[in-house]
Parts: C-alpha cells; sequence; structure tokens
C-alpha cells in the first residue's frame, strides 16, 4: 500500500523539487528543481535516498504534514523548529513520524527554503522526466495546498543510522562571483564599476524565477531595444529600472533585457537563502 503525506499546513509556499529537467530550454521549458539543491541532496542522503529523490520545498513559514503510515524524514536546509505532535524533534538529522501524526515544519529563523525529506522520496507524477513544480511553465505538481496527499515511494533501502551533517548556515552577506555577460558592452564603463563595488540588497520582490535586488541603476550606453535571446541559470538581466535581476531555476528561457553577466550555477545555492534585506556584492570571478 502506497504511503501518502497529507497537507496539515501548506505555508507561505511548499512545492515538490527534485534535480529539475534540464535539457529542454529549447521546448521554453525552464529547468525548475531545488534552489539549494546541496541541501536537497544532503537530506537525502541522511535517509539513504538517491541525492536527487523528490523533496518537499518550504519558502519562509514551512508547513506542516500527516503520514497515513510510519515514515523517517530529515528537515534540513534554512533552520527551522520541528515538532511531531507538538513535541520538539530534531533538525536537519532523521526523525521516525508515526501513522497518523503531524510533523511539524515551523517557520525558518535564518535564511529561506527548508527541505522536507522522507525515506523514498516524494512520489508525484514525473514530468518530462522530473517531479519538480515549475511555477513559471505550471508543468508538475500544483503548490501543495491543505488538505491534498502526496504519495511517498518505497524506500530501496534501509535507512542509516543517525549521524551529525555539515549544514552550511545561510549568508549575512551574499558575494555572488560573475563571469562577463554577452550584453556588458550595452552598459557604460560607469556602470560596470558600479556593478562590481555598489551595496546592493535582496529585494522582498525575489521568488523562485529571480531574485531581484535593490540599489544604484546600471547607466546603459544605449537605451535601444534588444531582440529576445536565449537565458541561462545565473544570468544577471538588467530590466529598464537598471537593478540587476539574478535569475534562478523558474527562469524564461528567453528575455529581452541585456544579460551583464552570469553567475555560475554552484552559487546560487546561497541565493537561495538569502532573505530580503540581505547585502549581495558582485565581483567578477
Amino acid at each position: 500500500m502506497t504511503t501518502r503525506l497529507t497537507t496539515v499546513r501548506s505555508g507561505a509556499l511548499t512545492t515538490v523539487q527534485d534535480a529539475g529537467r534540464p535539457g529542454h530550454a529549447h521546448l521554453g521549458v525552464p529547468r525548475s528543481g531545488a534552489l539549494d539543491a546541496p541541501a536537497m541532496r544532503l537530506a537525502n542522503r541522511l535517509l539513504g535516498n538517491a541525492p536527487d529523490a523528490a523533496v518537499l520545498e518550504t519558502t519562509l513559514t514551512g508547513c506542516a504534514l500527516r503520514p497515513d503510515r510510519d515514515i523517517t524524514a530529515v528537515v534540513g536546509g534554512a533552520p527551522c523548529p520541528v515538532r511531531i505532535d507538538g513535541r520538539p524533534a530534531a533538525w536537519g538529522a532523521p526523525v521516525r513520524v508515526p501513522a497518523g501524526s503531524v510533523l511539524d515544519v515551523g517557520a525558518a529563523t535564518a535564511g529561506v527554503r527548508s527541505y522536507v525529506a522522507v525515506a523514498g522520496g516524494v512520489a508525484v507524477e514525473p514530468v518530462l522526466g522530473s517531479r519538480s513544480t515549475d511555477l513559471l511553465s505550471g508543468l508538475g505538481p500544483a503548490p501543495l495546498r491543505d488538505g491534498e496527499a502526496v504519495a511517498v515511494g518505497t524506500p530501496a533501502r534501509p535507512v542509516p543510522p543517525p549521524v551529525a551533517a555539515p549544514w552550511p548556515g545561510p549568508p549575512a552577506e551574499l558575494v555572488l562571483p560573475v563571469h562577463p555577460g554577452p550584453r556588458a558592452d550595452w552598459f557604460t564603463p560607469a556602470a560596470l564599476r558600479t556593478f562590481t563595488s555598489a551595496a546592493y540588497r535582496v529585494s522582498p520582490h525575489s521568488n523562485r524565477i529571480g531574485l531581484r535586488t535593490e540599489g544604484p541603476p546600471l547607466e546603459r550606453v544605449s537605451a535601444g531595444e534588444l531582440p529576445s535571446e536565449g537565458m541561462v541559470l545565473g544570468a544577471v538581466q538588467v530590466p529598464p529600472d537598471g537593478r540587476p535581476v539574478i535569475f534562478l531555476h523558474d527562469h524564461p528561457t528567453t528575455g529581452g533585457y541585456p544579460v551583464v553577466a552570469v553567475v555560475p550555477e554552484p552559487a546560487l545555492a546561497a541565493a537561495a537563502q538569502a532573505v530580503a534585506g540581505t547585502p549581495v556584492r558582485f565581483t567578477f570571478a
């Protein structure tokens, strides 16, 4: 019989995520997938799952779940209180959740996104080879809603004994290495100096599509229009207000604003955990 997790509290935004669906940009399909992929993989490793087994990604306020059979789960990523039927439980380590009990993942005390992994993985139906929710294209399962249930897969191997794991902390300052973008020549020399020397901050309007910044605008050499062209993960696009936007996993596959730089993928996990107001610095790699 398939184990199911019923959503008691869905929180601000809880989605199913795995490694995403790369390789479909030519069809207009974003990559999607867990924004903090290292956190997803560590949570899975602690349970003996495949590294990219599907998990639940929460945003700021956590979620609460009730399994209909005994499960083992790990809550990691952004630190948060964890409770089982109101009793404190371990964060960042495997915990046993009895059938009918409520696993409550509280609001993040630091960072933005917590990850709930279960032994066997979340077993929603894959779309284009991935179980990830894509907020831009609408592919994959919809964000969790109260009262809805998701299936849990059968563990492929026994859950290993609990061990201490080194979970990275959310950034107090987000320092992003960048490579020059294909449209860096659209900006004045002064704007490029500003880009790597000014103090920016994470905007509260950031989401899974892009991390928006607040700070001094970047002046263009020309105000002309740019035909739409392909966009990659980590592209730093500059819209008309002049403030850089870093494209994250649900980003559009094309765009018409110039890309001043590109952030390498390994640096984006920290961006996923940067709360609004976090200082941002760009530095050429």
